[in-house]
């Protein structure tokens, strides 16, 4: 990993969660983000989606969702657990209102705070979510990583490879090469693309029970999108093979009352890093736009 952070683990009314605080800068703080990551992540990929698209001048709050490293799943599998696991999280750290900004399986436990507790978001900004029921196939390598993620040598060994070849594995993920060879161009987002990628390995075993859960949630359920009262954006690229737009980005953007829609132009699951100055704009100006 490119820098030390360390999370803390709050007691909560509703159980313990795991995260890490930072403020984007030393001066006035414009408010608060709650940063939720998705499958395979932990606090730390909630951090990462704060620092590559989130603007300065905010307090950030990134969590490990149940499931994930040191927050527990047992009776947080659903949703709206999930979303009041963060409400109690708030609770003790006393803050009143957040911004939530949520990536890929984040989305669902971002949408079910909006529906819960819209007096406490002041809105939500949903980068490559799912807005119901994705029917897309499990990659036959998570059925691998499963087996391997008990094995630290094989752990180890993936991660060297990783190491070792960086950019085949960009290229696997971008199926767009000059869109790909831009990315490997800017050192900073491939510097959060190596630490994003690493925290998978680091504690893969703590990283599985929520990206099973996230799996069985995200196969079967279907959101009230039309109830959400808050200030949405939603951002996604058009060619995302893993959360397709039609299914998903368009349903977000068309259902939401009043939401904002950035479509990225051949954009894949990686719009944050791949299409990321357009991102971050959309995200600023949406910020700015709700005060």
């Amino acid at each position: 990993m490119a820098e030390e952070m360390e999370s803390i683990v709050v007691n909560t009314a509703l159980g313990p969660v795991e995260y890490l605080e930072r403020r984007g800068n030393h001066g006035a703080i414009s408010g608060t983000i709650l940063t939720i990551h998705g499958a395979m992540g932990g606090y730390e990929q909630s951090d990462i989606l704060g620092k590559a698209v989130g603007p300065e001048g905010y307090r950030y709050i990134s969590v490990s969702r149940p499931g994930y490293l040191k927050t527990p799943l047992r009776g947080k599998e659903s949703p709206s657990a999930q979303a009041d696991l963060f409400a109690a999280l708030l609770d003790e750290l006393g803050i009143q209102h957040v911004i939530v900004m949520a990536i890929s399986g984040g989305g669902y436990s971002a949408l079910h705070f909006a529906l819960r507790h819209p007096d406490r978001c002041r809105s939500l900004i949903l980068c490559s979510t799912t807005g119901g029921k994705n029917d897309v196939p499990i990659p036959f390598a998570f059925t691998i990583m499963k087996t391997v993620a008990r094995i630290p040598f094989l752990v180890s060994l993936m991660r060297s490879r990783f190491m070792k070849n960086t950019e085949k594995s960009v290229r696997r993920s971008v199926s767009h090469q000059d869109i790909a060879e831009k990315l490997l161009k800017d050192d900073r987002l491939m510097s959060y693309y190596r630490d994003l990628s690493l925290s998978t390995m680091d504690q893969m075993a703590k990283r599985i029970p929520g990206t099973v859960n996230d799996i069985r949630v995200t196969q079967t359920t279907e959101y009230p999108l039309e109830q959400i009262s808050v200030p949405t954006l939603v951002i996604h690229g058009s060619d995302d093979p893993v959360v397709p737009f039609e299914n998903h980005g368009k349903k977000l953007a068309d259902r939401i009352p009043g939401a904002r829609l950035y479509l990225a132009d051949r954009g894949e699951h990686m719009t944050i890093f791949t299409h990321n100055e357009q991102v971050r704009e959309a995200v600023s100006s949406f910020l700015r736009s709700i005060g």
